[in-house]
C-alpha cells in the first residue's frame, strides 16, 4: 500500500449524492494540495476530484476537496486523508448500523487506520428522506444511532460528526418540498442531544438547475464552512 509520508489526520466523507459530488468539473478551478490525500481501492493517493466513485459517469466537484484544502493550508506538519464513502440517492436507512452502506464505511476506515488517526465524520444526507414526513419526522433520532455506532466501532468516542444543512433550493423540488426543512430542524436539534455535532448552514447556496444538487462553486463554499465549523468544534472542545 502507497503510504503518504506524514501521518493523516483521516475524514470520513458519508452520506448521498450531495457529499459524493455532483458539481460541473469544468465550472471551477481544480483544487489540489501536495497535504492532502484520498482512499481509494485500499492505497492512498494524491487528492483529486471527482473523490467519489459511486456513480463514474456523473461524479464530480464535492465539499470534500475544499474542506481539506482549508485545513491543511493552516496545519503543514500535518496530512489531511479523506475516505470517500458516499452514494448518491440513498437513504438514511442504508447507513443504520448493520446496513451495507454503514460496515462499508466501518471497513473502508479501518483499513485506513494504519496511516492515520480519525479526526473527523462528514456527513450530508437527508433529500432521500425528506420525500416523507414520517423519515423526516424520526430523522435525528435515526441519524443519532448511526453516529454512536459509528464512533464506538471505530474507537474514537469524541470524534467531531459534522452534517450539513439540505438546501434551500429544495423548496422548488417536487418530491422534497414538502419536508426538507423538517430535517433540516432535526439536524439542528441534535446540536443539543449529540456531543460533538456541529450542524454547518446552506444558507445562500445554490443549485446547479435542478433543485436538488448545489453547484459547483457552493460546494466549494459549503466545503470551507465544514472547515470552520470543525476547527470551532475542536476549539470549543479544547477550551471545556
Amino acid at each position: 500500500m502507497k503510504t503518504p509520508h506524514k501521518p493523516l489526520d483521516i475524514f470520513l466523507l458519508i452520506g448521498q449524492s450531495n457529499m459524493a459530488g455532483r458539481g460541473p468539473m469544468n465550472t471551477v478551478p481544480a483544487l489540489s494540495h501536495p497535504n492532502v490525500w484520498m482512499f481509494r481501492d485500499g492505497e492512498w493517493l494524491p487528492a483529486r476530484e471527482p473523490l467519489h466513485t459511486d456513480k463514474p459517469d456523473i461524479a464530480g466537484v464535492g465539499l470534500g476537496m475544499s474542506f481539506a484544502v482549508t485545513l491543511a493550508s493552516k496545519e503543514s506538519e500535518k496530512g489531511v486523508g479523506l475516505l470517500p464513502c458516499a452514494v448518491g440517492g440513498t437513504r438514511l436507512e442504508r447507513w443504520l448500523p448493520g446496513a451495507d452502506l454503514y460496515e462499508h464505511a466501518v471497513s473502508v476506515t479501518r483499513q485506513a487506520l494504519s496511516s492515520g488517526t480519525p479526526r473527523g465524520i462528514l456527513w450530508h444526507q437527508g433529500e432521500g428522506d425528506a420525500t416523507e414526513e414520517e423519515l423526516a419526522e424520526s430523522y435525528g433520532e435515526r441519524l443519532s444511532r448511526t453516529i454512536a455506532g459509528l464512533r464506538k466501532e471505530l474507537k474514537v468516542p469524541d470524534v467531531p460528526f459534522l452534517a450539513g444543512e439540505l438546501g434551500y433550493f429544495l423548496s422548488g423540488h417536487e418530491s422534497c418540498s414538502r419536508f426538507f426543512r423538517v430535517v433540516n430542524q432535526q439536524l439542528h436539534a441534535l446540536e443539543d442531544s449529540v456531543k460533538r455535532f456541529g450542524c454547518v448552514s446552506a444558507a445562500e447556496l445554490t443549485d446547479h438547475g435542478d433543485s436538488l444538487h448545489f453547484d459547483s462553486a457552493s460546494l466549494r463554499e459549503f466545503g470551507r464552512r465544514y472547515a470552520y465549523e470543525y476547527e470551532r468544534n475542536v476549539n470549543t472542545c479544547c477550551q471545556l
